[in-house]
């Protein structure tokens, strides 16, 4: 079974490129995994979405996001022929470091 693996500096294009494969492409949730590009907890390189900052009304700003690194989305698939759509899926939200393994 094929896997392919993909860098995201945003915790938000990593999700949102998960719901992509899930909801359009209809792979399922349990065949894709999202990890830290090493050891310590992070969401992401850059702060994007609920990790940035506040503002009115929100009562509380946050500015205690984990940037320690990329996050790493790998998704296996069953065969050659969806190696297409996760590859879209995965230029959409701008990934990096693009690879099958």
């Amino acid at each position: 079974m094929p896997t392919f693996t993909a860098k995201f500096d945003t915790r938000r294009e990593a999700e949102m490129t998960v719901e992509r494969l899930v909801q359009e492409q209809g792979i399922e949730r349990t065949d894709i995994f999202i990890t830290t590009d090493g050891s310590a907890n992070s969401v992401g390189s850059e702060e994007a979405g609920a990790d940035t900052e506040g503002r009115d009304p929100t009562p509380d700003s946050r500015d205690d996001a984990a940037l320690e690194g990329r996050l790493i989305v790998s998704v296996d698939i069953a065969d050659d022929a969806r190696a297409a759509e996760v590859k879209k899926a995965f230029a959409e939200f701008d990934a990096s470091d693009v690879a099958k393994a």
